[in-house]
């Protein structure tokens, strides 16, 4: 499958592209198809009826997961976090898009959705739904990993550097194992916390991965003035929207350290739009019940 790539302009000694995944699916964009490719093939080939996974109302694995199942011909469960959201499913286009493809919903206490990933849990799925496949949240496991792997390939090989960002490490482990021996992994982490290393070195075959940190504007799903000016100047020039709560900070991030001399001249550095558009409207509407700037980006 051919992504488009393209270059981006700087005014240092660097050459830096972007590959578009968002653009691999109108829907199911960015690494979502990548993770869901081989998980959904299993679902199929084991004979499961149901899938069910996890996520935030606002996640963009619950939208591609409701979209993907109802093409593949099976039901789906969100199990969403915050109980709050079963009265307020109107106010998230995500839920609402999920509910169109045919998505029920549980919604889930903070103290019950922590539990997600205890055996107990996990058992108590399968007791209720035997007939379910069920998709860890984020859609990170071993066979989301091998999709993700799929974004190198061979014509790749000439990048000295692959930036991708990170929210529960599929991705970069991916890349990791798709890397050629004498390419780098930057990690540009969307969350806080130190956790993420090993959820990384649990599907990462090897050590050419490397997390930087700070550029994370508050935490997961949090931004501020400073990003959302980024990703609208960002798009001013290039025309390529980047999303909020991912790609946008991998981006900024990646911009300020080439200021700050990190890469040497001439160093090629290709960066992962791992898609998360879908978030785009929900974001919009916080910003502007807070009366801060919006994002203008036509998505």
């Amino acid at each position: 499958m051919e992504v488009p790539t393209h270059l981006i302009r700087t005014p240092f000694p660097i050459e830096l592209a972007i590959r578009r995944e968002d653009l691999i699916h109108p829907i199911v964009s960015g690494n979502k198809y990548r993770k869901l490719k081989y998980n959904l093939r299993d679902a199929v080939s084991g004979q499961a009826r149901l899938l069910v996974t996890f996520g935030g109302p606002h996640s963009n694995h619950v939208a591609a997961t409701a979209f993907a199942a109802r093409e593949a011909g099976l039901s789906s469960l969100g199990l969403i976090r915050g109980e709050e959201w079963e009265t307020l499913l109107s106010d998230s286009p995500t839920l609402v898009f999920a509910q169109k493809c045919g998505m029920k919903f549980q919604f889930l206490s903070r103290e019950a959705y922590r539990m997600r990933n205890d055996p107990t849990f996990s058992d108590a799925l399968h007791q209720q739904w035997p007939h379910a496949f069920v998709l860890p949240e984020g859609g990170t496991n071993e066979l989301a990993v091998k999709g993700c792997s799929e974004i190198l390939g061979t014509q790749d090989e000439n990048y000295d550097i692959i930036c991708c960002s990170v929210g529960t490490g599929g991705t970069i482990a991916g890349l990791s194992r798709a890397a050629a021996s004498h390419q780098k992994i930057l990690g540009f982490p969307a969350l806080k916390g130190d956790f993420l290393k090993e959820d990384i070195r649990k599907f990462a075959n090897n050590d050419n991965w490397e997390l930087v940190t700070g550029y994370e504007f508050g935490g997961y799903a949090q931004t501020d003035d400073r990003l959302v000016a980024f990703i609208n100047a960002f798009y001013a020039e290039t025309k390529i929207p980047l999303d909020p709560v991912y790609t946008g900070k991998m981006v900024f991030g990646v911009m300020k350290e080439i200021a700050t001399g990190r890469f040497t001249e001439g160093s090629r550095i290709l960066l992962i739009h791992t898609g998360g558009l879908q978030g785009v409207p929900a974001m919009n509407a916080r910003l502007q019940r807070m009366k801060r700037p919006i994002l203008t980006l036509d998505v």
